[in-house]
């Protein structure tokens, strides 16, 4: 059966690489291409951003879009993700999030609208970071205590969150994994006299430049030795493809707030 996909933030450059690998997948079909109201791109054919016009409208009318559609994927920002979620529980769409930088208040919505339709959210859809994701939980839980942990990601200058939440999710798992309270235990910067290190901290560092697609490296420093664990994207294409296998996931769910973990059955 094929599903019918709609993707928001179409003209942007996660929005383009979503709507090129669906044009080249057998089992996927653009239904619809969203924009803001202001966006320049409205009314055009949204395959014309990627070379191949294909009969879809960018629109800003979400109930327009949604009508009739099987599954929306969305890399935008917390505001609009979080009217696409009201308008997906409306028509009973299914959502896949890969939006990142939501609120306590924001999260908390979320899982209440996965009560109504399906949702796949992780703060990142490549299958080899959340495969890294599983590595890190396994070293915290082998090398325990004794071991520094700090986490160091770099992005392009145009990402208005930091750190990213594919570091604070690295995060998470590693203070899970060693009983510890990422928000009382993370430091997002040190600067001047700062003192020892405390064995409990969770270190964040942050760097932004260029086209950085994303780096990652959580490393584990201990006394004559150092563990690393990185992950490094050269495309947006690795996000779009693990976002669209997340979409075929969603095919089987009624309801449910799932992550890239339960797609890829690593749980």
């Amino acid at each position: 059966m094929v599903q019918k996909v709609v993707i928001a933030g179409s003209s942007g450059r996660m929005g383009r690489t979503l709507m090129e690998s669906i044009a080249q997948s057998d089992d996927l079909r653009l239904h619809a291409a969203l924009e803001r109201g202001d966006s320049p791109f409205l009314g055009r054919d949204a395959g014309e951003l990627i070379g191949a016009p294909n009969g879809v409208t960018i629109t800003a009318d979400l109930d327009q879009g949604l009508r009739g559609a099987d599954v929306l994927v969305d890399f935008t920002r917390p505001e609009g993700t979080m009217a696409h979620v009201d308008a997906c529980v409306r028509h009973g769409v299914k959502l896949v999030i890969g939006t990142t930088g939501f609120s306590a208040e924001q999260k908390a919505r979320i899982t209440a609208a996965a009560g109504k339709v399906g949702i796949v959210m992780a703060p990142n859809m490549s299958v080899g970071v959340n495969v890294a994701l599983r590595l890190l939980d396994l070293a915290a839980r082998a090398l325990g205590e004794g071991y520094d942990v700090e986490i160091v990601e770099a992005h392009h200058r145009h990402k208005v969150d930091a750190p990213s939440g594919t570091a604070l999710r690295m995060g998470e798992v590693v203070a899970a994994a060693l009983g510890r309270d990422l928000a009382t235990d993370a430091v997002y910067g040190r600067e001047g006299v700062t003192g020892e290190r405390k064995p409990s901290t969770i270190g964040f560092a942050t760097v932004r430049g260029g086209d950085i697609v994303g780096d990652h490296t959580v490393m584990f420093a201990g006394i004559g030795e150092r563990v690393e664990i990185t992950h490094k994207a050269s495309s947006r294409a690795t996000f779009a493809m693990g976002a669209l296998r997340a979409a075929r996931f969603l095919g089987a769910k009624q309801s449910g707030l799932y992550d890239m973990q339960d797609v890829l059955g690593l749980r």
